[in-house]
């Protein structure tokens, strides 16, 4: 259960954000700082204002829909105590890694002497600098010529994301392959952003050894392993026997069910009625008596 101080501490940064909100924030300065993995970094506050009084400053940190408030009432919230610190100009980080890339927002809350306030923000955009790993290419081995292939390039550590190159049998594909000899008989795009690229539609020209090439600017490029398409014709044989196997396989069944018809097989056994007849044996005249039956 919180103590007392910790409920204190909640009930400020309500009221602080509360309080601040009804403030109209004029925005001071953005910009982009990009900076190598487990580099030292100086976050600069523009809206940091030198005015009469201590002005109220907090820091927010802002990555994709979240928004953390790490500074505020003069103190740091877990986990940036210990690697980070606070100046009247800006934020200083002893080392960054990867996932300090986001957005900083810097707010000064500045009072009068009359009580009344004038907030102001600034943003930075931090860009942790990560070199590529070594993607991934990913693929069909093998596709019928006529239809479509798609190859991926997978990377996920560098920052900023990477761009992606294809080669194929060792030779880098041009993004248009008209401008190129050996690639003029193939139909091909390549997304240099997300690496996809797409063959349609295939012919016997793109059977080859391909793979990918991930660079952001930061470290050296990165290549995957190769992997083999193959281009494929219709197996127009396979299909010819199939069909023949298949009419093989009717014929049979036909056969079998006319001589099953012929054997009697599926003919309907009807039930003969027989009738025994008894001849009457003595009897006297004027008596009767029942003397034959039928039998069904």
């Amino acid at each position: 259960m919180a103590g007392p101080g910790a409920w204190g501490r909640l009930h400020f940064v309500l009221l602080s954000v509360s309080s601040w909100s009804l403030i109209s924030a004029q925005v001071m300065d953005k910009k982009t700082i990009q900076v190598p993995e487990n580099d030292p970094i100086e976050i600069p506050c523009a809206a940091y204002m030198s005015k009469s009084g201590t002005p109220r400053v907090e820091w927010k940190f802002e990555k994709g829909s979240s928004i953390v408030l790490f500074y505020y009432d003069s103190k740091f919230t877990d986990p940036y105590k210990g690697r980070a610190q606070y100046t009247p100009t800006g934020i200083r980080f002893t080392s960054v890694t990867r996932k300090d890339t986001g957005k900083y927002i810097c707010e000064v809350l500045s009072t009068g002497s009359g009580g009344g306030g004038e907030l102001s923000k600034s943003e930075v955009d931090l860009i942790v600098q990560v070199p590529p790993s070594k993607p991934v290419a990913k693929g069909p081995t093998s596709v019928t010529i006529g239809n479509k292939a798609v190859l991926k390039c997978v990377e996920t550590d560098g920052s900023p994301p990477p761009t992606f190159q294809w080669y194929r049998d060792n030779i880098l594909m041009p993004s248009n392959p008209k401008i190129n000899e050996k690639f003029r008989n193939s139909s091909y795009t390549i997304d240099t952003k997300t690496g996809v690229l797409t063959i349609e539609p295939v012919t016997s020209f793109d059977t080859g050894d391909y793979f990918c090439e991930a660079q952001n600017n930061v470290g050296t490029a990165q290549k995957s392993e190769a992997i083999h398409l193959e281009a494929t014709e219709v197996n127009v044989g396979g299909i010819v026997a199939a069909v023949v196997v298949l009419l093989i396989v009717l014929a049979l069944v036909a056969f079998g069910i006319w001589f099953a018809y012929r054997r009697g097989f599926f003919s309907s056994n009807s039930t003969n009625k027989q009738v025994i007849y008894s001849q009457p044996s003595n009897r006297s005249d004027g008596e009767f008596k029942q003397t034959s039956s039928f039998l069904v």
